[in-house]
């Protein structure tokens, strides 16, 4: 199988435009952004990059996801904890049935992984 690179992910241009998030919570909608990347040997998995404005909206995605957060700052509120923090250089996992609110206040650009169901 072939070895997928990116480079310099941080600073790809051209990432073209995507759905916004479904539940947006913030006056002014965020704008976003992705390129999804096929891996061969990732059936099922969703990956790519993604970057978003400010804005708040709400997580409605039950899949378990990994991302590395490449640059911009954010807040997220779970529904069941505490406000947690990320900014540029955190990689965060989130678990199945992980819902809660985005609050982006520096637009935010990640590498993520989106795993599908088993």
């Amino acid at each position: 199988m072939p070895i997928t690179v990116l480079s310099q992910t941080v600073r790809l241009p051209g990432l073209p435009p995507c759905a916004p998030p479904s539940k947006i919570l913030s006056a002014t909608p965020p704008v976003t952004t992705a390129l999804d990347v096929p891996l061969a040997g990732a059936d099922g998995h969703d990956t790519g990059v993604w970057e978003c404005t400010p804005g708040r909206f709400e997580r409605t995605n039950p899949k378990a996801e990994f991302m590395h957060i490449l640059a911009g700052a954010c807040t997220f509120s779970p529904v069941d904890g505490e406000v947690v923090a990320f900014v540029a250089g955190d990689t965060v996992f989130f678990p199945a049935n992980t819902f809660g609110v985005w609050d982006v206040t520096e637009t935010i650009r990640k590498v993520y992984v989106i795993f599908g169901a088993n």
